[in-house]
């Protein structure tokens, strides 16, 4: 039996072993993505056997597909070009800066890019990207700069009925090292399917905030970016029996419980735990979509909490048809009235012209207008898309604590 189980061990060690010889034989010296000095890019994938190859991206022409929630955009797709042994490519039109994401669909099924090793997360779909630089990425990618640190934090969550939550914590360059100082905060708040990871990997929230505080233009301060579903610990697979495939919605997310808890559990302990400025004038909210709508009812039923708020493509009046009435959904509008009293430094709105919220926008924005409450409005082109939403908080956060 144990001569047995040697044989056996070693058959799958040799097997492992020319499982990533084969891999690394078909994709070692296939160079893709391939960025040329005209912007261009290659795309390349070896795939001999196949019948149609094409790329599906977000520089491509979009699609507008019926959904649930109305018409949405959809990444658009090309077919590929064969080359006689069997490797397909694809060379883009110049692309503007950004971070880009992309897969292929090889005889209809999706796969990343086998050369390519960055991919993001996002819900329950890995994506192949890759960064153009240039003036609108800048901020997107690792420079040379001092950079801050991001932790996962376990805090106690009293309000969701758990004794562990997890949240991820931005602290910039030079927080361990000067003990006496304190730093104003900014609880950044990710969308539907997201989670405590959304926001420093999606959003390459760290990056933007060590690249601008570098620059100047950002002052140094704490992010908080929370799990903002009430019925998760953190996202899955990092608590226990949590792996399980992710999903669009999840439990407890806009039934008031996340907005309830919101400044006792999570304000309550970052206060606590570390250096704050523990007022509204050092403290900020905003989020996208689902923590869009979220901040918006977290601020407005704390009118003395926050001082500066951001609505980036906000879910507006869009709660759990089963949300208890009462404290946090009811009398919007007279909520509001009480944060305008205090003079908030900052009321913030972006959306994309095609995104599928613009309308529910459009509608706070004419509730503010007949009280001649003031904001400030950012409109972009496209929909409801990360490439909008980290626009928005590369122009939100020189905004703040000024």
């Amino acid at each position: 039996m144990r001569k047995l189980c040697i044989s056996i061990l070693f058959c799958i060690a040799a097997a492992g072993a020319w499982a990533q010889e084969t891999i690394a034989v078909n994709t070692g010296d296939i160079v893709s993505p391939e960025q040329h000095p005209d912007q261009t890019v290659t795309f390349r994938l070896m795939a001999p056997e196949a019948r149609k190859v094409e790329i599906e991206a977000d520089f491509l022409p979009k699609r507008l597909v019926d959904t649930p929630m109305g018409k949405m955009e959809q990444t658009g797709r090309a077919e590929m070009t064969r080359a006689a042994n069997g490797l397909w490519s694809f060379t883009s039109e110049a692309l503007a800066p950004e971070l880009h994401t992309y897969c292929f669909y090889v005889d209809g099924i999706r796969m990343n890019d086998p050369s390519n090793v960055y991919m993001l997360r996002d819900i329950a779909t890995y994506t192949s990207y890759f960064i153009t630089d240039g003036k609108l990425s800048e901020n997107y990618v690792v420079r040379d700069v001092a950079h801050g640190t991001v932790s996962k934090v376990w805090y106690p969550s009293p309000g969701l009925d758990m004794n562990r939550r997890r949240m991820t914590v931005y602290t910039p360059a030079g927080y361990d090292d000067n003990p006496s100082r304190r730093y104003p905060v900014l609880y950044l708040l990710h969308g539907a399917g997201g989670d405590e990871n959304a926001w420093s990997e999606l959003g390459r929230a760290t990056q933007i905030a060590d690249n601008l505080i570098a620059q100047g233009l950002a002052e140094p301060m704490i992010i908080v970016m929370p799990n903002g579903n009430g019925g998760q610990k953190a996202m899955p697979g990092e608590y226990e029996n949590a792996m399980y495939k992710p999903s669009f919605m999840n439990a407890r997310t806009m039934d008031g419980a996340i907005e309830a808890a919101f400044v006792d559990d999570v304000v309550g302990y970052v206060d606590s735990h570390y250096r704050t400025k523990a007022d509204r004038d050092h403290r900020a909210v905003a989020g996208l979509s689902m923590g869009g709508f979220h901040s918006c009812y977290i601020s407005a039923n704390n009118p003395t909490t926050f001082g500066y708020v951001g609505l980036f493509s906000a879910a507006i009046n869009r709660q759990a048809p089963n949300a208890p009435k009462g404290f946090i959904y009811d009398n919007l509008e007279g909520k509001l009235g009480q944060l305008f009293a205090q003079k908030p430094h900052l009321y913030y709105i972006a959306i994309g012209k095609t995104d599928f919220l613009y309308k529910d926008n459009e509608q706070l924005r004419k509730m503010l207008d007949k009280h001649r409450w003031p904001y400030e409005y950012r409109e972009t082109e496209g929909g409801h898309i990360w490439a909008n939403w980290r626009v928005y908080l590369n122009e939100f956060l020189p905004k703040l604590f000024k």
